[in-house]
């Protein structure tokens, strides 16, 4: 666990959905808590690119609750506490944030060109091995008076006594960016300038949950990783472990306690787990039984397999 990482987590509310911004939250959340949620952001630099997507983290409106009710986190009405946050902020500080910012961006800049430099020289030293390795061929054939003077043209033209080395050029170069070349550096979180806990008035209560929630809690409970099951057919997909590591078990479908299922449903359901090498499981919450406050309590769950007649 990050020490580090005040609790409770805070989740940003925005536009009906639920974000994590932070790498130390993500991080913690997975671990700890086996909350694994959806990348969903874009590189500022390649907005258009969607194969490897970034931060925030979106989460389940199930696991922003489960979230909240564990006390791991709080809802953050993400976009009335930037606003207020931003007009309350004292000019002083805001002109210290663009600083910091402009700072950052010019350390990066700085680095991408030494990067780009030193690129640049390991190049040049192998064109300048392969020529020399050329001209040592050649000498062989050539007479010794016309070797010696190719030889001491080869010498003059990589001659660094004459002129800057690359890394000299690098160096310079690097050392008088101006500060309107600097890379423009998108903070992934919003503090600093703004406090990292928001104030309670920016709180906001549980989040609205579909009715397969109690199932959810059932199933994280009892050390499920769950994700969004749409490509599947159902509404989860249960892992034993961390999905980077293990193959998912389940595919979770919730079904009302006294809800009538359709035999082709449990039929369809089953034979399409058995293909996909998954086991398909129902359940859902006893209505009848005795409320204890843990939406996990009072679920049943059956694992239905296709084996064949």
């Amino acid at each position: 666990m990050n020490t580090s990482l005040e609790l409770p987590v805070p989740i940003s509310y925005i536009a009906g959905n639920y974000f994590v911004f932070s790498v130390d939250a993500v991080t913690f959340l997975r671990r700890e808590h086996h909350i694994c949620g959806v990348l969903a952001g874009t590189l500022p630099q390649a907005p258009q690119q969607n194969v490897f997507t970034g931060l925030p983290l979106e989460l389940m409106p199930e696991e922003a609750r489960l979230l909240v009710e564990k006390g791991v986190a709080c809802i953050v009405d993400e976009v009335n506490f930037q606003k207020q946050g931003m007009q309350s902020l004292v000019e002083e500080d805001r002109k210290k944030y663009l600083k910091e910012l402009e700072t950052q961006g010019l350390e990066t800049m700085q680095l991408q060109v030494r990067r780009k430099e030193k690129l640049k020289e390991e190049a040049m030293k192998k064109t300048a091995e392969k020529k020399a390795a050329k001209a040592k061929k050649t000498e062989q054939k050539q007479p010794a008076t016309e070797a010696s003077a190719e030889d001491s043209a080869v010498v003059s033209l990589f001659d660094n006594s004459q002129s800057s080395s690359p890394s000299q050029v690098s160096s310079s170069r690097s050392s008088t960016i101006p500060a309107a070349e600097a890379m423009r550096i998108t903070p992934a979180v919003s503090y600093p300038p703004l406090p990292q806990q928001p104030p309670a008035e920016h709180l906001l209560s549980l989040p609205q949950v579909p009715s397969s929630y109690p199932l959810f809690a059932h199933l994280h409970s009892n050390g499920y990783f769950l994700t969004p099951g749409l490509r599947f057919g159902c509404q989860y997909t249960a892992y034993p472990g961390d999905p980077l590591r293990f193959h998912s078990h389940f595919l979770v479908v919730s079904t009302g306690w006294d809800e009538e299922l359709d035999l082709m449903t449990i039929i369809t359901g089953g034979r399409l787990g058995t293909g996909v090498k998954k086991g398909f499981l129902i359940g859902g919450a006893d209505k009848n039984a005795e409320d204890s406050g843990d939406a996990g309590a009072n679920v049943r769950a059956f694992s239905i397999e296709w084996a064949g007649m």
